[in-house]
């Protein structure tokens, strides 16, 4: 009785690993099909779900360095994009790690004033955009990837260091106190100890930061506009009516992709390491 139950389980949990799998890879498997056909076959009724030979030139024309063409216009949407995400996910590290430390050494006195700060992650982007929108415009700051980074970082800022809190709270305060009797300064302390520790949190907490901000579409479409416009506006653009080739569209979104699907693989292990980490007594 016990094998059929553990053999019905075991059914019961690869078949919804393949069902979930399915939901989630076959859009993917969709965006990649659509790149690499040919354009009547993505306009024929009924569709032709499958190509009847490779079509690759979609990926020349995105990747194409002529002036006004629309490879011009994606790689520049592209630099934005790496350029507002690395900043940003830098940003609210170096802000976080700080912070993070500050509230967990504080033994609970500072989790008010954290649980604060984490709640205007919650608010929705559009109860701030006004402020946001004319505070730069008060500054000049309009049209700009820095300053666009600088907004992201008031959404990552909360969110990374209440996810570093929860992974320095389980570094051993005694081997912090330790160093402090043998004379260490706090930052040495952190620099040599607690962040060495917690890397794969930080690894993690960067990560999360930097596709966050990657994926933000609401304050880059308000708060940027030819130069500086980053992928997922360029995307949207695309879909908007200014391109009739589907396949240009999904070529774009695959393109788009790439950057965190290669993170994340390489750095996978840190990543599940960093997330688990919290939850274990250390």
């Amino acid at each position: 009785m016990l094998e059929r139950r553990s053999l019905a389980f075991s059914l019961l949990v690869y078949g919804s690993a393949l069902v979930l799998a399915a939901f989630i890879l076959a859009p993917i498997a969709w965006l990649l099909i659509m790149s690499i056909s040919q354009t009547n076959d993505l306009t024929t009724i009924p569709l032709r779900w499958l190509p009847r030979s490779l079509d690759l030139h979609r990926y020349r024309e995105i990747l194409s360095l002529a002036e006004n063409s629309v490879g011009f216009a994606f790689l520049s949407a592209l630099r934005n994009s790496l350029l507002v995400a690395g900043i940003a996910a830098l940003g609210a590290l170096l802000v976080a790690i700080p912070a993070a430390w500050s509230v967990s050494r504080a033994q609970g006195k500072l989790n008010p004033p954290l649980y604060l700060v984490v709640a205007t992650y919650m608010l929705p982007p559009v109860a701030l955009v006004v402020p946001i929108y004319f505070a730069l415009s008060a500054l000049g700051a309009l049209n700009s990837v820095f300053s666009l980074a600088i907004v992201y970082l008031s959404i990552l800022a909360p969110f990374t260091t209440w996810l570093l809190k929860s992974n320095f709270d389980h570094v051993p305060t005694e081997i912090e106190l330790a160093a402090m009797i043998d004379g260490a300064r706090l930052d040495q302390i952190l620099r040599r100890i607690t962040l060495p520790l917690a890397a794969p949190a930080l690894t993690t907490a960067g990560l999360f930061a930097f596709l966050l901000a990657w994926d933000e579409f609401f304050y880059a479409l308000l708060f940027t506009a030819k130069d500086s416009k980053t992928l997922p506006v360029f995307i949207a653009d695309l879909a908007g009516g200014r391109v009739a080739d589907y396949g240009l569209i999904a070529t774009a979104g695959v393109m788009a992709s790439l950057p965190p699907v290669l993170i994340g693989f390489f750095l996978q292990k840190s990543l599940v390491s960093g997330l688990t980490a919290g939850g274990v007594k250390g």
